[in-house]
């Protein structure tokens, strides 16, 4: 619990305006867009609260905060854009949620280099819109785009819509800058190829602030495309599309957008329970040929040609999500939104397989949900064929028991990616929804994690609690 002496001094910091302590405030910086009904069984987390809301706008307040924060034993969770969705910043241990979305400065756009510095605040839109300006764009391309921060992005290693094509939040960073429990500041260069390892960078993305706030970030930018083209090709299971997308892989043939889709219930677009989006851009002659090849696999494979249309849709609708969630969820307290008890009947699952074992998951998933009285209502592989995602829907509604009974599905399908060799989450982070797998997932690897954890911050005030790190 932070004292009020606590909270005079970080007050003297930041300024009195910027440290809020009001109910409100304390109760929307706890939480992010996770609802209480995907932490199956874990609802208590949800009376948890931070002790204060710190607002800082350089890097050496924060170096101040945590210096602060470290010698009274406060726990300090980084929060950008709060649009998590896995309960990545649930205050364990109260103390202060430390703002950084006033932190929303491009510094710099190098063009010759391509690469962009920025503060962690800046949101994904406005980076990609700057980047159009100087004949650029960011690869990294989520749903939530137009809400999300680039320190959010990389502190869950995020997936886009493109990460076939450019990797994940993670793979595009080059260079960043570090504030340590301590208050020390790190910063690594954006060398071309550096001289020696281990790499300093990949200790903090995807760590979801448990090893340190990240300042600033230097990250790549990619040439505007001078072509884009959509296709789509129509199977009849996800079985008989499957193989065309690892051969395309095999080939070293990815396009930009690649989403093998499977909906029975819906029955898909134009009869076809499952459907294959492409997307292809680069410059022409590479576009024309990767459309080509693309397509006569795709014909050979058994798949139908439906047209441009219904990619060119999915394109165009990919942010809605977003929109939506700007409009009509942001602005709403988390305990309102947990009041349309949304998801109460469904969970969505994003598992990172070895390819040689997504069919016989995807046979096993089919079985968990028919014994237990669900529906899958949609699987996927996303932007690799090693990436799958299953949509578990309830049709009775969810309510009473049968809330443990989704839960108890959702356990058996983690721990079934688990047994196959793979990984519970490929898209938005570990959180709370998924810290009680972490152990399996990491292996071996969690010892010498935690002991890196213990090196960066003996004092545990780093997001204390979280990824399985003590």
């Amino acid at each position: 619990m932070a004292s009020d002496s606590f909270i005079r001094q970080l007050q003297a910091i930041v300024g009195v305006q910027a440290v809020l302590s009001d109910d409100e405030s304390r109760e929307r910086y706890s939480f992010d867009a996770l609802g209480p009904y995907r932490l199956f069984g874990r609802q208590d987390l949800t009376h948890l609260r931070v002790d204060a809301v710190v607002r800082p706008t350089q890097t050496p307040q924060i170096s101040r905060v945590m210096r602060l924060a470290q010698k009274h034993g406060v726990a300090v969770v980084p929060y950008a854009g709060g649009t998590g969705v896995m309960g990545g910043v649930i205050p364990l241990h109260g103390g202060i949620a430390l703002d950084l979305h006033a932190m929303d400065r491009i510094i710099e756009i190098a063009s010759a280099d391509r690469l962009a510095r920025v503060q962690p605040g800046v949101l994904l839109a406005d980076l990609d819109q700057a980047a159009h300006r100087h004949g650029f764009k960011l690869g990294h391309d989520p749903w939530s785009v137009g809400i999300a921060t680039v320190g959010g992005a990389i502190s869950t290693d995020s997936v886009g819509y493109q990460a076939s094509k450019y990797g994940s939040m993670g793979r595009q960073v080059r260079a960043l800058e570090v504030v340590l429990a301590d208050g020390s500041v790190v910063r690594t260069k954006p060398l071309a190829q550096p001289s020696s390892g281990p790499g300093i960078d990949p200790l903090f993305i995807g760590a979801e602030g448990t090893m340190g706030v990240i300042t600033e970030a230097t990250v790549q930018l990619f040439l505007e495309p001078e072509s884009r083209v959509f296709a789509t090709l129509g199977f009849e299971s996800f079985e008989a599309g499957f193989p065309l997308v690892t051969r395309l892989f095999d080939l070293g043939l990815i396009p930009a957008l690649i989403d093998l889709t499977e909906e029975p219930s819906s029955g898909g677009g134009q009869n076809h329970p499952c459907i294959l989006y492409l997307g292809f851009e680069g410059y022409c002659e590479e576009v024309v040929a990767q459309r080509t090849r693309t397509m006569t696999e795709g014909l050979a494979a058994g798949g139908v040609d439906l047209g441009p249309g219904p990619t060119e849709r999915y394109w165009e609708q990919r942010h809605d999500s977003a929109i939506r969630w700007r409009e009509q969820v942001q602005p709403l307290r988390p305990t309102e939104r947990w009041e349309r008890a949304q998801w109460r009947s469904a969970d969505y699952l994003h598992l990172a397989l070895p390819v040689s074992r997504v069919l016989e998951y995807h046979r096993q998933a089919q079985s968990v949900a028919a014994e237990h009285g669900l529906e899958i209502t949609e699987a996927a592989v996303w932007t690799g064929p090693g990436l799958y995602s299953v949509f578990v829907h309830d049709p009775e509604g969810g309510e009473g028991s049968r809330q443990q009974v989704l839960a108890q599905a959702v356990d058996t399908l983690l721990d079934m990616a688990l047994t196959l060799g793979g990984g519970v989450e490929y898209c938005h982070g570990i959180g709370m929804k998924l810290d009680r797998h972490t152990a399996r997932e990491w292996g071996d690897g969690l010892h010498l994690a935690r002991r890196l954890k213990e090196a960066v911050d003996p004092a545990h005030i780093l997001n204390p609690g979280k990824l399985g790190l003590g």
